[in-house]
């Protein structure tokens, strides 16, 4: 009986659904349907040649060809001073500020030793915490390097801190390409940019990339994947960096981060970011309030990268059709 009194009312909401969606407006849907559709196959490769120059255009008046070159070889570069010091202070105090209303617990950045702190612990859903991680969203040089990497459609996935102690274990190597099988594209899935915002050495707990791992293609296995000890794989390198700098990375990059074995806190703003057809692990799209996307009003690519454009995840009434047209066409759109 509740089986069917669900399924009754599951077919009731579409029917209502439905009712509410068919209209004198229906042949105008009908015909945005069409003119999508056969939008895609007009405009397709045009679109992404199009896409193709406008990143090159914008990364070479940034002054990036090096770090794109630096991506393809090695499937990492670093960015020095991508932040300017206002905004690494404002996103340390506002992610200090959500470990402490989630713990309960003071936090002292520089000569922490409590065991409460010991590893990684993680701050989700920053974008939300403070304004601040809003303007680091749209910083230009790793978003241009981003969007080399995944096409001018991409979208946040999401944006969360690894908020390291002393002791605990390393963070193995792995590759970002969660739930996808091997071999992987070399056409990048996704990416993540990773800001340092307390400074990052070894002994400090600091990120470790593998240079060249991207072209492997699949994650590590778990003899590959040691930071610690005689195990630790031989290629893994620290990145030394000051707060403020960043490492953009193709989806494919092995990458972990050391034992921190020093006082204090280790504090980073991972940046994840994925193609238009993965699912991202924030909430984002519908959960957008109006008045954020107000405030970049006059930035059509924040409403982008948080999903305004998502044709998916519709209801019974179908898909946005106008949101299907722009729908990205090839590897740069």
């Amino acid at each position: 009986m509740v089986r069917v009194w669900r399924a009754a009312g599951v077919a009731a909401r579409q029917e209502e659904a439905m009712a509410e969606v068919e209209h004198p407006d229906w042949n105008d849907r009908a015909s945005t349907h069409q003119n999508a559709v056969r939008a895609q196959y007009i405009d397709g490769e045009l679109r992404d040649r199009e896409a193709h120059a406008q990143t090159l255009a914008e990364l070479r008046e940034l002054g990036l060809m090096k770090h794109v070159a630096e991506l393809d070889a090695v499937g990492y570069t670093t960015i020095h001073g991508a932040l300017d010091a206002d905004q690494a202070a404002r996103a340390r105090a506002a992610i200090a500020r959500v470990m402490q209303r989630k713990s309960g617990l003071a936090v002292d950045l520089e000569s922490e030793t409590a065991d409460a702190w010991s590893g990684i612990s993680l701050a989700h859903y920053l974008l939300f915490e403070d304004e601040v991680f809003e303007s680091i969203l749209m910083t230009a040089k790793p978003l241009a390097l981003v969007t080399y990497l995944l096409g001018r459609s991409c979208v946040l996935s999401s944006m969360t801190c690894h908020f390291k102690g002393p002791g605990g274990e390393a963070g193995r190597l792995h590759s970002d390409n969660g739930g996808i099988p091997s071999p992987f594209s070399m056409v990048s899935q996704v990416a993540n940019v990773n800001y340092a915002l307390t400074p990052y050495s070894r002994e400090a707990g600091a990120l470790a990339m593998v240079p060249g791992s991207h072209r492997l293609c699949r994650q590590p296995s778990a003899s590959e994947s040691h930071l610690a000890g005689g195990r630790t794989h031989p290629d893994a390198v620290a990145m030394d960096l000051a707060p403020g700098d960043c490492v953009v990375w193709h989806g494919n990059t092995w990458h972990g981060s050391f034992r921190r074995q020093v006082p204090g806190i280790r504090m980073n703003l991972a940046t994840y970011f994925a193609r238009q057809f993965v699912v991202t692990q924030e909430e984002f799209g519908r959960a957008v309030p109006r008045e954020m996307l107000d405030r970049h009003a006059n930035e059509p690519r924040f409403a982008r990268l948080l999903g305004q454009s998502q044709p998916y995840n519709y209801h019974a009434e179908g898909p946005d059709w106008e949101k299907f047209a722009v729908r990205p066409r090839g590897q740069f759109d």
